[in-house]
């Protein structure tokens, strides 16, 4: 591993509900610039891994670090702070306000304007060229006058990433990201995470076997809170384990969500 910490690292992770156990002892260690997939069937605890990571839970126990600081417990605003964003299953942005008013609020914070009601953000020149750009690069500057809630499912989910992406993350974390998208959709959306997370750390929930295995450089399988294999899709695809798992001849746990 060298000198340099991961990117992101779980180590001995646990979550309960009451006496249902979640997660099982996750470990896992996800590289800067690394894409990494994790896949499961439903019911795997896919979602509240991702909701431990990014502070929506807090674990039973366990450790999360992110770039080697321990971020196991902290506010999901502080965890975004530290250079870790997310986006959900349920398109998360502001339907009323302009494509760019939406890239516009995500940039307020970490470029440094604070609160502060009697500033005229239309005069911020900075801030509205850093907006535009981002505006560009997730192709939707033709689109920047309108609501945000009249895109198309597709253009809400890129702008949802150019929302997180907004604040500088060093790790994006994707909860399937082409659900409910056509096939033209999908690869136009593979295509832009694909381009706009060059250089950062990648952590992806996806059922799309296809963009799993054509997105991802690692791929780790959680099964009832725990992870099975971690490897390359290559050796994933081959993995008797793994198969196992997909045909439901894995063994059973307490249910996991």
């Amino acid at each position: 591993m060298g000198m340099t910490a991961p990117a992101l690292e779980l180590v001995g992770l646990h979550k309960s509900f009451g006496r249902v156990a979640v997660i099982r002892g996750v470990d896992l260690q996800i590289e800067a610039g690394e894409r990494h997939a994790i896949i499961g069937p439903n019911g795997a605890g896919k979602s509240t891994l991702f909701h431990l990571i990014s502070g929506r839970f807090p674990p039973s126990s366990g450790a999360i670090r992110l770039k080697g600081r321990d971020i196991a417990g902290l506010p999901p605003y502080e965890i975004r702070r530290r250079g870790l964003a997310r986006s959900f299953q349920v398109t998360n942005i502001f339907p009323r306000l302009s494509v760019f008013e939406n890239l516009r609020c995500g940039l307020l914070w970490p470029m440094g304007y604070k609160y502060a009601f009697w500033r005229n953000v239309d005069r911020l020149v900075e801030l509205n060229e850093r907006s535009e750009r981002l505006l560009e690069e997730i192709g939707l500057a033709d689109r920047r006058h309108l609501p945000a809630g009249v895109l198309t499912y597709s253009e809400q989910r890129a702008l949802e990433i150019g929302i997180a992406l907004a604040g500088g993350a060093d790790v994006l974390m994707l909860d399937e990201p082409t659900a409910g998208m056509s096939r033209s959709e999908t690869d136009q959306t593979v295509e832009l995470i694909r381009r706009v997370t060059a250089g950062k750390a990648l952590v992806v929930v996806e059922h799309d076997v296809g963009v799993v295995f054509g997105l991802a450089d690692r791929i780790s399988v959680l099964v009832y809170g725990e992870i099975i294999a971690t490897d390359t899709p290559d050796n994933i695809r081959r993995s008797e384990a793994v198969q196992e798992a997909y045909l439901g001849t894995a063994r059973h746990g307490e249910g996991a969500r």
